[in-house]
């Protein structure tokens, strides 16, 4: 809630004696308001992809065909937060910790605010695999849970050595069913994946206790999922701040996700305090205008949400076009240029 200070100055009126009565007009003193810091709303995209687009060659244009640079167009369309997923050792460069932070720095330093996605993993992780990096693969639990604390601390320390600081740090993506299996397979061992939560937690409030830490899971609509896991981690006594939600409803049916979804965001709010997040959302690209109404909605849902308990929605790879990768979930035309989809993050 807004609030403002009122600051009154008291003037003395100073009467000037003479030979003959002076007559000194009222003043009135300025009413001086300081408004305190407005609340800062995610409208956010996913571009780990991006460094290997350019790097293959992909050019992105607005609407009139003027060739731009992603992230400025991304920002022209209303995009003011950037995501990146961080994997430990990967095949190639892309979304290892060096490419993760030269993104980072080239999005801050367009003004934008990061969320950096901790996989735990050389490759996706995501509800149906959540494998260990080769690695750690062969570690006791008590020997995985410190290294994971040790690598989440080293990579954030590097992004703090770079300048940047992530107004977000999620442990683990779409964690469904936990991660680092099978020892940190929540339906097995909630207990492990909440110590695992726990220790990359504990690393995010050591080296940059600013940010906000996510644990998030997919089906942002499954509230009985959600209570599964977000009791067990109560349960275990773990600590972070925000419930992150994907959600990837269809031309047809987005409108009953949605409201599916604001439902257990009330729910989640109401039963566990967590602020909440919606770091994944997509639509066929084809179905922009549908695609539009879904994101309008669930932001205006996301945003509703009392006491500022809605912290945004991310748009997960909205410059990818062309069927890249196989992936026709973007916001963006065959052309490289955003769809209408897009405008969404305009208001």
């Amino acid at each position: 809630m807004n609030k403002y200070k009122l600051t009154i100055l008291t003037f003395t009126v100073l009467l000037l004696c003479s030979c003959t009565k002076a007559s000194v007009p009222h003043v009135t003193p300025p009413l001086v308001i300081t408004p305190l810091d407005t609340f800062f709303y995610a409208k956010g995209a996913d571009i780990g992809w991006l460094s290997q687009m350019e790097a293959e060659g992909k050019k992105f244009y607005d609407v009139n065909g003027n060739q731009k640079d992603c992230i400025e167009l991304l920002k022209s369309k209303g995009i003011n937060s950037i995501r990146l997923r961080v994997w430990v050792n990967p095949s190639t460069i892309y979304c290892g910790t060096a490419d993760v932070i030269s993104q980072a720095k080239r999005a801050q330093n367009l003004g934008m605010k990061i969320m950096i996605d901790f996989h735990y993993s050389d490759w996706w992780a995501d509800p149906g695999k959540q494998n260990k990096p080769a690695a750690w693969k062969n570690l006791s639990f008590n020997d995985l849970t410190s290294t994971l604390y040790n690598y989440t601390k080293e990579v954030v320390t590097q992004l703090k050595t770079n300048g940047v600081t992530p107004t977000w740090i999620q442990i683990g993506n779409e964690t469904n069913d936990g991660m680092l299996w099978e020892d940190g397979r929540a339906s097995k061992s909630m207990s492990n994946f909440s110590a695992l939560v726990s220790a990359g937690t504990k690393a995010v409030r050591e080296v940059s206790p600013s940010s906000k830490v996510i644990v998030h899971i997919s089906n942002g609509y499954d509230n009985a999922m959600f209570r599964w896991m977000f009791d067990g981690l109560k349960s275990n006594h773990v600590d972070y701040d925000v419930i992150a939600m994907s959600l990837y409803p269809n031309a047809n049916n987005w409108q009953l996700i949605n409201d599916q979804c604001y439902a257990n965001m009330l729910d989640m709010v109401s039963r566990y305090n967590k602020e909440i997040m919606i770091s994944e959302v997509g639509m066929d690209y084809t179905k922009a205008i549908e695609c539009r109404g879904f994101l309008t909605d669930i932001i205006s849902k996301n945003k509703s949400l009392a006491n500022h308990k809605g912290l945004g929605v991310f748009y997960w790879e909205p410059e990818c076009f062309n069927n890249w990768q196989g992936y026709n979930m973007g916001a963006f035309d065959n052309d490289g240029k955003p769809t209408i989809a897009m405008d969404a993050f305009l208001n």
